[in-house]
């Protein structure tokens, strides 16, 4: 008997429960994976805080890490093989907290042997949003852009990805923060009063592109101040804004979001499996210990990812 959490209704952390569930044996296109760890994002809480769907109980969680225990017929992984006892990450899944689960073997890759179970659970919802976020705005080698939340999850992932493409970032964050984007190669400002003037003077020749993962309305004016292409302004966290200011929005609910993130799994995997992708892991807790965590990650500035570990 496997164990997992669940979302019973829409609401908050109180709706969550810790159940035990079957996992019957892997048909065709599916394999089985024992959780060594499962990553952990707001997205989680927010997609049953808001009850944009009606599917309850719904299994909480969106990316693992683990080892194979069973493959279905004439099933190979996405990565290609796969065998019992051989060490995977999966990504998108439905109900990543959990013990063990059946995952739809199109959604798992081989984990390199150089990238913990903690961070390859953490890799890819934010890694492939920052993918999505650089490809949208067209970011190119020699151009300056303006990162909103450089220190967060997908801003870190932002700034790595950028380096490699020769794009020079200078990302906002606390000034407690600053370390950690410089760290991963951008020139940290503090946001707040005056953040207009401080990139300005930063940037020189003006800011090409400007990436929001925080949505506040400073990060959304700031960029229309500094951008003139609204299609080069893209934002994860202000979908309102978007729809009133003409800049783009991208969510992975969305089919056009999806189909590239998925495609760009496999590259991500790669890069963090040579070293050029880092996932700063800052805690881990106990998977029984879920709502403990979650309640970390919705404060301020949790300082790298988390993960449950069953």
């Amino acid at each position: 008997m496997a164990q997992r959490w669940i979302a019973t209704r829409p609401g908050g952390l109180e709706v969550f429960e810790l159940m035990d569930h079957e996992v019957p044996p892997p048909g065709p296109g599916e394999v089985t994976v024992q959780v060594r760890a499962a990553g952990m994002n707001p997205a989680d809480h927010k997609h049953v805080a808001t009850g944009a769907t009606d599917d309850f109980p719904k299994p909480v969680g969106y990316e693992v890490a683990g080892v194979l225990t069973a493959l279905g017929p004439g099933t190979e992984i996405a990565s290609g093989g796969g065998g019992v006892g051989d060490e995977v990450l999966a990504f998108r899944v439905r109900g990543g907290w959990t013990t063990a689960m059946n995952v739809p073997a199109r959604d798992v890759f081989a984990k390199p042997a150089s990238v913990s179970f903690e961070a390859a659970a953490n890799l890819l919802l934010a890694g492939t949003t920052a993918s999505e976020m650089l490809h949208v705005t067209g970011a190119a080698e020699g151009e300056t852009i303006l990162v909103h939340g450089a220190s967060g999850a997908v801003g870190v992932s932002l700034l790595q990805q950028a380096a490699l493409r020769g794009v020079r970032v200078i990302g906002t964050a606390s000034e407690r923060r600053f370390e950690e984007v410089r760290r991963f190669g951008g020139e940290p400002v503090a946001y707040g009063d005056g953040l207009q003037e401080r990139v300005r003077e930063l940037a020189g020749e003006g800011v090409a592109a400007a990436l929001d993962c925080v949505g506040t309305d400073e990060a959304v004016d700031v960029s229309l101040a500094l951008v003139a292409d609204r299609d080069r302004i893209v934002t994860i966290a202000a979908r309102h804004r978007a729809a009133a200011d003409g800049i783009r929005a991208i969510a992975g609910a969305f089919p056009q979001s999806a189909a590239f993130r998925d495609g760009v799994r496999a590259g991500l995997i790669e890069l963090a499996g040579r070293g050029l992708l880092e996932v700063p892991v800052a805690r881990t807790y106990p998977l029984e210990a879920a709502i403990e965590a979650a309640e970390f990650l919705g404060g301020q500035h949790p300082g790298g990812k988390l993960a449950l570990i069953p």
